[in-house]
Order: structure tokens, then C-alpha cells, then sequence
């Protein structure tokens, strides 16, 4: 019974760290903006200096988004077509699992003698937001915003807390410049 109830847990565990892996990407755009018109960027202080994270992750986040502007071709500069801007939203998730195990023996008229194991598994996580912003440099307008959705590690080990902040963003970016639609006559 031991082994079924380790195989049970394993099996549960499994499922609930791969559920935690994916980031959920939303992101939305103007329409009217010419995304060909931008080609480099700088980020903007005002804005980043509102989020309301540490320091150190702020610095993280703003080297992956570096690492992947540039993979793009995008030039970081001080006369930029765009600002990126981050900003973050967090909240703590609470889930109950129920886990019910049992068996039962007897006539099939009656109940008989049964062992069963049963009880609840609570587990705590930090679900997480990452916004970037994209910004038209001369006009002042938002021309672009990513949102990336998914649980936060809440690890000491600096290594993977980047990696995860490096999956956030890439993923995010993944969806910039926009598929713009096609107008067809």
C-alpha cells in the first residue's frame, strides 16, 4: 500500500511541476502603428522605476529583454524609435487537492471489511505578471503590450530564478513585432 500511495504522490507531483513550467502570453497592439518604423530602443526609466520588484530582478529583467532585442536585431540607443517599459503584478494561489484512494471487499449485496487512504494536499504558489511595453518614442504612445502569466519560483538558487525570468521574457517578445493581418482588396 506504501508503494501505491508513493506512486499516487510521484505521479501528482509530476503533474503539478509541469503545470507550473508554461508561461501564458496575452498581447495586444495598435493597429495603426507601423512596427517596420522601429528599430531601436532604450528603455524607459520613469516606468521601470515604478515596478514595484527588487532591484536585482528588475536588472535581470532588463538584460534578458537586451539579449533578446538584440537576437532580433533591435540596437539599444539614445536616440531611439521605441521605449520598453516593464512593469509586474503578483498574487499568491492557493490549491486543494483532494486525494481519494480505496478499496473495498465483500458480498456484492453488502459492504465488507476495506482499508482506503484519503486526505488533502494543499499546495501554495506564486503566480506571477510580467508586462512589457512597448512605447513610440515620439509620439508617447503605447504601440504594443506582452503579458506573460505563470508561476514564479520561489528559489534561492539565483541560476534558476534568471532562467525563468530569460523563459518569461522570451516568450513574451516571441509575440513582438505583431502578426499584423493582411488587408486584402
Amino acid at each position: 500500500m506504501k508503494s501505491l500511495k508513493r506512486f499516487a504522490l510521484a505521479v501528482f507531483s509530476l503533474g503539478i511541476l509541469a503545470s507550473c513550467s508554461s508561461v501564458r502570453v496575452i498581447s495586444d497592439y495598435d493597429q495603426k502603428a507601423d512596427f517596420n518604423n522601429y528599430k531601436s530602443y532604450a528603455f524607459y526609466k520613469t516606468g521601470i522605476d515604478k515596478a514595484q520588484i527588487s532591484d536585482l530582478d528588475k536588472k535581470r529583467i532588463l538584460r534578458a529583454i537586451e539579449a533578446e532585442m538584440s537576437s532580433r536585431g533591435f540596437v539599444k540607443s539614445d536616440n531611439p524609435d521605441m521605449l520598453i517599459s516593464i512593469f509586474t503584478k503578483e498574487r499568491e494561489r492557493v490549491e486543494v487537492y483532494n486525494n481519494n484512494f480505496g478499496w473495498g471487499w465483500g458480498p456484492a449485496w453488502a459492504w465488507g471489511p476495506g482499508w482506503g487512504w484519503g486526505g488533502n494536499n494543499v499546495s501554495t504558489s506564486t503566480e506571477g505578471s510580467l508586462y512589457i511595453d512597448v512605447i513610440d518614442a515620439n509620439k508617447k504612445e503605447l504601440v504594443w503590450q506582452g503579458r506573460g502569466i505563470g508561476t514564479l519560483n520561489n528559489t534561492n538558487n539565483i541560476e534558476k530564478k534568471e532562467q525563468r525570468i530569460k523563459e518569461f521574457v522570451s516568450q513574451i517578445l516571441e509575440k513582438y513585432p505583431p502578426q499584423m493581418a493582411v488587408a486584402t482588396n
